[in-house]
């Protein structure tokens, strides 16, 4: 049917849903008015990054205004920020797989109780890269965790669950046919590799901590490259499984930093 789906069999007993974080309820907004037609939502780490996004697509759309006044729909919280830019959905989910987790959460729930059909979601940021050009734009094919194995593994009470990480096969390449239009950026599809952890997670030595050498860093690195990984971040594995459970279109597109 197209629909955003939810799965769990308490929200229907519940008098209301609160999205706490986005400062947003079933009973104190009419969801279905403010989001029903949303097709496209894009999410990122910075509130500024998304709220730019957002005024580049209000031009892009030839919406009426300069768009230098996109509310932040979210501004009762500090957690997350929300522009909206006609049916495109600007939101940032902060750093890491835990906070880009609870964002999800509540934009799935959102979009379930809005009504939204045929949503297409894509995670836009940076990342750092591996093996590649500086600048490069990274199209995952699949996200994978530290293993280089596709799979999201999370603590449910003390059981630990194991989630697929597949995206979208048919978005994939029809974002790279995109990037044809736009030769300034190299573009290449790729496994995109999430760590919990920005500095020892990721192989940095300029930790507060490090409990490895760099010949080992070195070593790790090329068997990340062997097993197809093309640039490293944060968030990817969480967001391709709460999005594939969900029956959200998702596509992680990124590029790398360094």
């Amino acid at each position: 049917s197209g629909l955003v789906h939810v799965k769990n069999p308490y929200l229907d007993s519940m008098e209301e849903d609160v999205l706490y974080h986005l400062d947003l309820g079933t009973k104190t907004h009419n969801l279905p008015a403010m989001f029903g037609d949303i097709k496209f939502v894009c999410v990122g780490g910075s509130p500024n990054r998304m709220r730019a996004f957002a005024q580049f697509m209000h031009k892009e759309l030839g919406l009426a205004g300069d768009g230098e006044d996109l509310a932040d729909i979210c501004a009762g919280t500090d957690r997350y920020a929300m522009y909206r830019a006609g049916p495109v959905l600007s939101i940032s989910h902060g750093m890491g797989i835990p906070s880009i987790s609870i964002m999800l959460h509540e934009l799935i729930k959102l979009l379930h109780h809005a009504k939204c059909r045929d949503v297409t979601i894509i995670r836009i940021g940076t990342s750092g890269g591996l093996g590649i050009e500086a600048g490069s734009v990274v199209i995952t094919d699949m996200a994978v965790d530290s293993s280089f194995k596709p799979r999201f593994e999370q603590v449910v009470l003390d059981d630990v669950v194991v989630r697929s990480t597949e995206l979208d096969t048919d978005l994939t390449e029809e974002l790279l046919a995109c990037s044809k239009e736009i030769p300034d950026f190299p573009t290449l599809i790729g496994h995109t590799m999430c760590t919990y952890d920005f500095y020892e997670g990721q192989g940095r030595l300029d930790g507060a901590l490090c409990s490895f050498s760099s010949e080992k860093k070195l070593e790790y690195l090329k068997r990340a490259y062997d097993a197809g990984v093309r640039n490293i971040e944060m968030e990817s594995t969480a967001f391709a499984a709460l999005c594939g459970l969900c029956g959200l279109k998702g596509e992680s597109s990124l590029t790398p930093a360094l």
